[in-house]
């Protein structure tokens, strides 16, 4: 292996072993300055003896400093320690939530790519044109309306009005319905606006005039040539935008009950449960560190000059 890809390799992983210790002091520092969770635990009206003891109990009359090297050592050994509130291993509840936020997340960035990319190749394909006007416009829409009161739109109208979709839960495919089509809306406009630029970009190039002149047809010099050499920006922002909805479906979660990570996290920090807190922030920000990776490693494998 050369040597400079070694020292970009190295540089890499130090600058994310940085950026998670980062996120996970800031979880610890936010989890103490969020105050005295036995006061929560046992009620305004319990002795100070009482919470004393549940002080000791729980590790919080140690030292600052003793407490976070021993977070620290639980997150290096795997340990995300217990919750609070559920008086359970704060890794198995995460285990138990994370399949209905993946499921969640999968269905709203599959959505997501089904209609952004022809929306984006569309209005890149007939620039200038009402095609492209209105393309464009919808995908400012997506990115300006907000997710929450979205979501409660599509629960009025398609829940309440219609009652064609159930309004909240899980259980069925269609549970799945109007949370995955909330989930869509933000990461859908994204990719249309940044398949467009792209697009427009790869069709400009005089390779696609050389291939238009050869007599190939449009449908393979617009999807074979053109979107082949736009994809990589497409495949970084759809591997970014799926680490935001893994840590930012909260608002949808809320909206529609859905029993994921997010709707663990209110519940958490409704109760000052920091434990649990800064265990799904760990997930949170490990989740980050490992999809950045990987979109180095696709950059990589889709062009060889970043190796």
């Amino acid at each position: 292996m050369k040597a400079s890809t070694v020292r970009r390799v190295g540089g890499r992983l130090a600058s994310l072993f940085a950026s998670l210790l980062i996120a996970l002091s800031l979880a610890f520092l936010l989890g103490r300055l969020s105050g005295d969770p036995t006061a929560t635990i046992l009620g305004p009206m319990a002795p100070p003896e009482q919470r004393e003891a549940l002080r000791h109990q729980l590790g919080l009359d140690l030292p600052v400093a003793v407490q976070y090297l021993d977070y620290l050592k639980g997150v290096l050994t795997g340990d995300l320690g217990q919750s609070l509130q559920f008086y359970q291993s704060n890794t198995a509840m995460i285990a138990d939530r994370l399949p209905f936020t993946l499921q969640l997340v999968g269905a709203g960035m599959a959505l997501a790519l089904l209609v952004g990319i022809p929306l984006g190749v569309l209005a890149a394909t007939r620039e200038g044109t009402w095609w492209d006007r209105g393309a464009s416009t919808v995908a400012l829409l997506g990115q300006s309306v907000p997710v929450f009161w979205f979501g409660m739109m599509l629960v009025v109208l398609f829940a309440v009005q219609l009652g064609w979709l159930p309004a909240g839960q899980s259980g069925s495919p269609k549970h799945l319905v109007l949370p995955a089509l909330t989930m869509s809306v933000y990461p859908m406009a994204h990719i249309a606006r940044l398949t467009r630029a792209s697009m427009s970009d790869a069709l400009a190039e005089p390779y696609i005039d050389s291939a238009r002149a050869r007599g190939i047809s449009t449908h393979r010099v617009v999807w074979r040539h053109a979107f082949t050499n736009a994809m990589m920006p497409i495949l970084t922002i759809v591997v970014l935008q799926t680490g935001i909805l893994l840590s930012g479906a909260v608002a949808v979660e809320y909206v529609y009950s859905w029993p994921g990570l997010g709707q663990l996290a209110l519940q958490a920090i409704q109760f000052r449960d920091f434990p649990l807190v800064q265990a799904i922030v760990v997930f949170g920000a490990l989740v980050f560190v490992v999809l950045n990776l990987l979109v180095d490693v696709l950059h990589s494998i889709v062009d060889p000059r970043v190796r």
